[in-house]
C-alpha cells in the first residue's frame, strides 16, 4: 500500500508542483529576492534563512500532500474496497503517511545544494558550519515528520480537500507557535537533544494514533 500510495503522487502533477514550489520559493528567497534572508545581501556565508523559512513552507506543504488521502478514497468509492478487502485500518493509515512523509523528505534533501553554494562563495573557501548545518536539516525532517502526522488526522475528519488543507495549515501554524518552535529551534543549533526528539516522535505517534482512532469510528458508522 505504501508503494501505491507513493506511486499516485507521481503518477499525477501532485508531487512536482508541490515540491517544485517549495524548492523554488526557497531559492527565490534565499538568492534573488532582496531582505533579510538573502544570503548576498546578509555578507555572511550562512544559511540560517533555509531554517527560517522551511517551517513556515512546510505549514502548506505538508497539508498540501495529506488533504487527498482521505477525501478521495471516499469520494470515488475505494475506501469502501479497502474496507471489504478487511485491511487493517492502521496499516492503511500508516502506509498513507508513510507515503506522504516520504514526498516531503525528497522535498527537502535537495536543500543541501545551499550548503555547497554557500560553502563555495565563503573567505575562505568552505569556512561554513557543516555540524549546524546538518543539525538543522535534522530539525526539518523531524518538523516534516509532525506537520505531516497533523495534517494526516486533520484529513482523515473531513471529506473536502479545501477544508482538509486549510484545517491542517491552521493547526500547524497553531502547535507550532505555541508548541513546536522552541524544539525545532533548539535541535537547529547543531545539538541534537534527547528529548526534542522524543518530542516529534510523540507528535507523530500521537497524530497517526488519532488518524487511526477517527477512521475506525467513521468505518464502523
Amino acid at each position: 500500500m505504501y508503494k501505491k500510495e507513493l506511486g499516485y503522487y507521481f503518477a499525477t502533477p501532485v508531487a512536482y508542483i508541490v515540491v517544485g514550489l517549495y524548492l523554488v520559493a526557497v531559492s527565490l528567497f534565499l538568492w534573488v529576492i532582496p531582505g533579510e534572508w538573502n544570503i548576498v545581501e546578509s555578507g555572511y556565508a550562512q544559511s540560517d534563512g533555509l531554517f527560517q523559512l522551511s517551517p513556515w513552507f512546510l505549514m502548506l506543504l505538508c497539508p498540501a500532500l495529506t488533504m487527498r488521502l482521505f477525501a478521495e478514497e471516499r469520494q470515488t468509492g475505494t475506501w469502501n474496497l479497502l474496507i471489504a478487502k478487511k485491511i487493517p485500518v492502521w496499516r492503511i493509515v500508516l502506509s498513507k503517511y508513510m507515503a506522504a512523509w516520504t514526498l516531503t523528505v525528497i522535498a527537502i534533501l535537495p536543500c543541501v545544494v545551499h550548503y555547497f553554494l554557500v560553502s563555495a562563495i565563503a573567505e575562505p573557501v568552505g569556512n561554513v558550519d557543516g555540524a549546524q548545518f546538518a543539525g538543522s536539516m535534522i530539525g526539518l525532517l523531524f518538523l516534516s515528520m509532525s506537520f505531516t502526522a497533523i495534517g494526516l488526522t486533520t484529513a482523515s475528519m473531513t471529506r473536502s480537500q479545501i477544508v482538509a488543507f486549510i484545517l491542517g495549515t491552521v493547526v500547524n501554524f497553531v502547535l507550532y507557535w505555541l508548541l513546536i518552535q522552541s524544539h525545532y529551534t533548539s535541535i537547529s543549533r547543531g545539538v541534537i537533544d534527547l528529548r526534542d526528539v522524543v518530542f516529534f516522535l510523540s507528535v507523530a505517534a500521537i497524530g497517526i494514533i488519532l488518524t487511526i482512532v477517527i477512521i475506525e469510528r467513521i468505518t464502523k458508522k
